[in-house]
């Protein structure tokens, strides 16, 4: 058995273990604790009823040291100091992992009509105070809001033809060169949408974006950008020289 040393301190903190848990948990235990008052508080710890626990002492270096068995006795009679761990022994016949198993655990459901219908819930507060989904003025502004992108990228849009040489000029990246080979609304982001096949590769696809093909070009060379990061003009191909041997 391994010597320790015992703190006078009124509060240890120690580590709980059980023979039906794969966690450990850490607890600040009173040392004025009898063991009975000691198991109940671990049932909300391990799931064990009080009655039908054993309690066993660990040192810090997890080598036993005693058991815990007289109910009446305090916590701070036996050696326990920080670090140590009380290991919980279930005689009630649960198995291993019962209390782990949240699938197991039954689930409160209700229909969204009689949720609709109660006062204390949350989607009541909302209509109550005119919040989230909720706020008419709110969600118009960002209906409005949303209708003005949108009109902004069809007039940009407008002016940019498929096969026109191009540059696109994104923020945070460096200007890249290629071809418009699309211009138009998609079906994986809404908005306006312009494909473009660079010189290089230097995109993230091959014209085919969730499984539908808006263009053809080789892997990595395809990629859509909004309209108001692509201009249009006389721009000759660049050689970024991608493909120079090592």
């Amino acid at each position: 058995m391994s010597s320790v040393t015992v703190s006078s301190a009124p509060v240890v903190t120690v580590r709980v273990s059980s023979s039906l848990n794969s966690f450990t948990a850490e607890k600040r235990l009173v040392r004025g604790l009898t063991l009975a008052e000691l198991k109940c508080k671990l049932e909300l710890v391990v799931g064990s009823p009080a009655s039908c626990m054993d309690l066993k002492l660990y040192s810090v270096d997890n080598e036993f040291i005693q058991n815990l068995d007289q109910d009446d006795a305090l916590l701070g009679s036996y050696p326990v100091d920080d670090g140590c761990r009380i290991h919980v022994i279930d005689k009630s016949g649960a198995k291993v992992g019962e209390f782990e198993d949240v699938s197991r655990v039954e689930k409160f459901e209700i229909s969204s009509d009689a949720y609709d219908k109660r006062s204390d819930s949350v989607r009541s507060f909302l209509k109550k105070n005119k919040m989230g989904k909720f706020n008419e003025e709110e969600a118009a502004q960002k209906a409005e809001e949303q209708q003005r992108k949108l009109e902004e990228e069809r007039l940009a849009s407008e002016s940019i033809t498929v096969g026109s040489r191009c540059e696109v000029r994104a923020v945070g990246q460096p200007n890249k060169r290629g071809t418009v080979m699309y211009v138009g609304l998609t079906d994986f982001k809404p908005g306006h949408w312009v494909g473009v096949k660079y010189d290089e590769p230097l995109g993230k696809h091959d014209g085919r974006v969730e499984g539908k093909r808006y263009f053809e070009c080789a892997p990595k060379y395809g990629a859509f950008v909004k309209p108001q990061f692509v201009i249009v003009g006389d721009f000759p191909e660049e050689d970024y020289g991608l493909d120079d041997e090592m």
